[in-house]
């Protein structure tokens, strides 16, 4: 149940729409994520009331085509599969969007089942002595 979040500069709605799905796919062939476990914050910065900040760092040379990629998810994946998710991302954002996989930023956030409700304040994936389902 990866919460997503994807930030682009001056992307419009269907290079949104194209990098979300690059997302999803990735996570469903990288970490076998249910193609419609999907939740995600699709954002477009206009570059004057919102924009995104970016440079050259450890000799990546970024320009306006940056996307980020935050992905909250419960732990548990190993080095390998998270770096087979990086690959995956930058490889689908380039094919569906055209986003040079050197203008792709990912951040995993990392946390416990019981971080979640997926509605009705219930901890599904961590239910309670009151019950509830499990995740």
């Amino acid at each position: 149940m990866p919460f997503v979040r994807i930030d682009a500069l001056r992307a419009g709605p269907d290079r949104l729409d194209a990098l979300g799905r690059a997302v999803q796919d990735a996570l469903t062939a990288a970490l076998g994520i249910p193609p419609d476990d999907r939740f995600q914050v699709l954002t477009d910065h206009d570059g004057t009331a919102s924009t995104l900040r970016h440079g050259g760092y450890l000799g990546v040379d970024r320009d306006d085509g940056v996307v980020y990629v935050a992905i909250t998810l419960r732990a548990g994946r190993t080095p390998e599969r998270k770096r087979a998710l990086y690959r995956e991302i930058a490889a689908r954002a380039h094919a569906y969007a055209g986003t040079e996989p050197r203008n792709v930023l990912v951040t995993l956030t990392e946390n416990a089942s019981i971080d979640w409700s997926l509605g009705h304040g219930e901890a599904q994936y961590a239910p309670g002595p009151e019950g509830g389902a499990a995740g």
